[in-house]
């Protein structure tokens, strides 16, 4: 039997003791012992617990904001680390060693999952490689923590059809798969707190064909006649407060819903882009902004986009005179157009580069894809992984770097590949209100924004929201992923649909893992830094460098050099000893 069949098989005891990096507070320095992993022991599983081994680990960077804030993260609930420490490491594939003795009958050694890191218990928010201590350790025990939480157990089995890398990567790519699954609530909330508001002087006769019964409450403020008779009929609590302005918003948010915010807001005819930014920010979380007019507002609106992508609200809209026609999924879309044009706005990260390559690899995707980065080494690594895929999936991949072709450059191209109308979809990856409005301009008619990564709330930036009820614009966000989606991912992964070992760019040690997460804050590697934690003497190196000296691993790496289940089984050949 080869090293790396014994290892897949267990065919090694556990051993007593074990390396592992805790994390004694913030600061990259404070991961680890005087810059070493800790000799740890290894202890028996509980009757409610399971022992695993860790076997690859990817690095992500919103660990960045654990390691600056330390105990004071807010899934840390203000924890001394100094006494009770974590451990980072929440892109996990692990390997059941032992089973307690209640869980024997749902669990086995020799059983593979991933882990689903966002985890409730008892409705609190909790996380692996937060609040657990995650999987920065070669051993470890799994309890109730995660296995008996709000959902059941939070982990995902794989089999040997999926290396260890890929299974780790499972959890950012299902980040990812969420940012296409509809998040947003497109209906109105059944007993919930609906706010109208209209513009003094409007006589339309608007209808709303479905939806209407659905709210508790409804609030009018200066709504023409017509609505007041249709919510008459609604049997809903009806509140009406006319004569209220932009600066009175808060306060009737406050005296109508305790401060929660309202859960449907309809702006009827607006025409001031100041009190549609002003009512949009009442909001409650998941909450739906509806507006219905044929005339542009005076300019652009100041929107929270921290709100777009942490708390899904919603903005719908319509011409009118039928408010239903706003709601609904068929007008409001959350995947990319097919056979469209796709612009992908900080492609050359490692997210935003498995942005690009589910693009391209996605049935019925965008026909074209433009990716824009402002690192030109970043937008080469681009083209070396993905310009022989695209050619592959008959779809045109396009880099540019807006720096460096000057201003304008991007609007240009998208100009130009679009005959003038505009971008299908834009996908933006860097935390910037100022980039993320300026993307926005990008989109042609019924084109969506896709602001996956997160700016924090509170963070306002000029949007045009004219074009969501002239021009039908999606303005969507997610956070972090559910079990389904990494579910629906390792499905894509054993079905040849989706290479998350494509993302792997460099690779590391159980010695090389603090490196690894400055690697990771520095961005050095254009990709996924992954950590194999049962090998050791490994350095951190990217997937180039370690071919370059090890003939055995570059003879096993796919076609256009990037990492495989065939590489990784010649790594674990040559580093691991049992």
């Amino acid at each position: 039997m080869s090293r790396s069949e014994t290892y897949r098989s267990l065919g090694a005891p556990a051993p007593a003791s074990c390396l592992a990096w805790n994390m004694y507070g913030p600061g990259v320095e404070q991961i680890g012992r005087a810059g070493a992993p800790e000799q740890v022991p290894v202890a028996e599983p509980g009757p409610g617990q399971l022992l695993v081994r860790v076997d690859a680990v990817g690095m992500c960077f919103s660990d960045v904001k654990l390691i600056q804030q330390g105990g004071k993260h807010p899934k840390l609930y203000n924890r001394d680390l100094a006494n009770d420490p974590t451990r980072l490491g929440h892109e996990v594939s692990m390997t059941i060693v032992r089973v307690g003795e209640q869980l024997r009958g749902q669990f086995a050694p020799g059983q593979r999952f991933a882990i689903q890191p966002d985890i409730y218990v008892g409705g609190r928010s909790t996380a692996y490689g937060y609040t657990i201590p995650g999987g920065l350790i070669q051993y470890h025990l799994v309890g109730p923590e995660v296995l008996a939480a709000d959902d059941g157990a939070y982990v995902l089995p794989v089999d040997d059809r999926m290396g260890y890398a890929e299974t780790a990567l499972t959890e950012p790519w299902a980040c990812v798969e969420a940012a296409y699954t509809q998040r947003r609530r497109l209906e109105p909330l059944p007993g919930g707190t609906m706010w109208i508001v209209g513009r003094p002087g409007d006589l339309a006769e608007y209808s709303f064909s479905a939806g209407l019964d659905a709210p508790a409450t409804i609030v009018l403020t200066d709504a023409p006649p017509s609505m007041a008779a249709l919510v008459a009929a609604t049997g809903a609590s009806v509140v009406v407060r006319d004569g209220v302005g932009p600066e009175g918003y808060a306060t009737l948010r406050d005296e109508l819903t305790g401060g929660r915010g309202f859960d449907d807001i309809v702006l009827l005819d607006p025409r001031s882009a100041e009190a549609v930014g002003a009512a949009a920010r009442l909001a409650a979380r998941r909450g739906t902004v509806a507006m219905v007019g044929g005339t542009p507002l005076d300019g652009p609106a100041q929107i929270d986009l921290g709100r777009i992508h942490y708390d899904y609200i919603a903005y719908l809209g319509t011409g009118g005179p039928d408010i239903a026609a706003a709601y609904g999924a068929a007008r409001n879309r959350c995947e990319l157009r097919p056979g469209g044009l796709a612009v992908f706005v900080g492609a050359g990260g490692p997210m935003g580069q498995m942005h690009v390559q589910r693009a391209i690899e996605l049935p019925h995707g965008p026909a074209t894809i433009i990716a824009t980065d402002l690192s030109d080494a970043r937008l080469e690594a681009i083209a070396r992984r993905f310009t022989p895929l695209a050619e592959a999936n008959d779809r045109r991949l396009l880099l540019i770097n807006p720096a460096r072709e000057g201003a304008g450059s991007l609007e240009a191209l998208v100009s130009q590949e679009s005959g003038g109308a505009g971008a299908d979809d834009v996908v933006v990856s860097v935390p910037a209100a100022g980039l993320m409005a300026d993307s926005a301009r990008l989109l042609g008619p019924d084109g969506m924004l896709v602001l996956f990564a997160g700016v924090p709330n509170g963070s306002l930036a000029p949007l045009d929201l004219s074009n969501v009820y002239l021009r039908n614009a999606q303005l969507t966000g997610t956070s972090g992923s559910a079990l389904a989606d990494q579910a629906h991912v390792i499905a894509k992964t054993v079905a040849g649909e989706l290479s998350p070992n494509r993302s792997v760019a460099a690779v590391g040690g159980i010695e090389a893992a603090r490196e690894g997460v400055a690697a990771m804050m520095e961005g050095r590697y254009p990709g996924k830094v992954v950590i194999f934690p049962q090998l050791s003497g490994l350095p951190l190196q990217s997937v180039e460098e370690l071919a370059a000296g090890h003939p055995a691993i570059a003879a096993a790496l796919g076609p256009d050099g990037s990492w495989s289940a065939e590489a990784e089984r010649a790594l674990i050949e040559e580093f691991w000893r049992p």
